[in-house]
């Protein structure tokens, strides 16, 4: 059953599509009326070209969880997965020091237990739909990191963490539990029992430490401006945008969906995928290139 609802999801995701030239004019068109200021949305130029930076930015409320914040996301990660000149997708923080504190507490005391289920449920698909978007994503943790924050970052394929940034999923703390997958995405990054063990003491762990167990790809010093990850993280899309993108999206679909079932069955997935790269474009430029001696231009086709 996972085989056929994967196999499923590879005829939905979106291999070529729309490009996205305004995409502060399209979040204003989405039906619902935000503060755009909270999220800035950065297509990258230059030899960084095919990389759009995703940054959340409420300095007063330490890019907590807001219905706004919440909403912008979730439009524009809808609408960035159709855009077929985007290679890599990151998110980060444009405030100093903090990544996400996770929800917002002072908004949410000020929700009815009726309201309280359905937001942290778009939470939660928020995040499924960050592990299924199309392109590789990277997290770039520059600070804190607590409860839905974490939640979000464990939800991109690569998280990458400065010395001083603080990780941890907190809830039990608040009596509550993760929400937003943590409970799930933890224990398949660092293993049942490390996940048990930081959700039941509700523990906090530095840059090192998350890399020690597996829970970050990547840990550097910090800068004197603070955003030390967000430059490993580009270096890292620096080494990813090159590659074949037809390539990138059915390796990334068949190494999420291959890890969910026994083997046979991950193989078979990974056979349907390869499938798809034989009839590109790309995949004969690769191999004349290879030939010829010469950088591959791929143009996702």
């Amino acid at each position: 059953m996972m085989f056929v609802r994967c196999f499923s999801n590879l005829c939905k995701w979106p291999v070529t599509g729309r490009s996205i030239l305004n995409y502060r004019r399209l979040l204003s068109t989405s039906g619902r009326k935000h503060d755009n200021n909270e999220l800035v949305v950065d297509r990258l130029e230059g030899n960084l070209n095919g990389i759009v930076v995703l940054g959340m930015n409420r300095p007063k409320a330490k890019n907590s969880f807001s219905k706004n914040l919440s909403n912008l996301l979730c439009d524009t990660v809808e609408k960035l997965k159709y855009d077929q000149n985007l290679r890599v997708l990151i998110v980060r923080s444009m405030v100093p020091g903090i990544f996400c504190a996770g929800a917002d507490l002072k908004e949410r005391l000020t929700m009815t237990p009726e309201e309280v289920g359905p937001f942290v449920g778009r939470l939660r698909q928020l995040i499924l739909d960050m592990q299924k978007f199309p392109v590789p994503t990277i997290a770039a943790l520059d600070g804190t990191a607590v409860g839905g924050g974490l939640e979000m970052a464990l939800g991109y394929d690569m998280r990458v963490a400065s010395t001083d940034a603080k990780m941890g999923l907190v809830e039990t703390k608040l009596a509550i539990i993760p929400g937003g997958g943590g409970t799930q995405n933890l224990a398949r990054i660092v293993g049942p029992s490390i996940a048990k063990e930081l959700i039941f003491t509700g523990r906090t762990l530095d840059g090192k430490q998350a890399h020690d167990i597996g829970l970050v790809n990547h840990v550097v010093e910090q800068n004197e401006t603070g955003d030390a990850a967000y430059h490993r993280a580009l270096e890292l899309a620096k080494e990813i945008i090159p590659q074949g993108p037809i390539a990138l999206r059915m390796a990334k679909q068949a190494i999420n969906c291959g890890t969910e079932v026994d083997l046979a069955s991950g193989m078979a997935f990974e056979q349907a995928c390869y499938a798809q790269v034989i009839p590109t474009k790309d995949r004969l430029e690769g191999l004349t290139a290879f030939k010829e001696k010469r950088p591959p231009q791929y143009k996702g086709h």
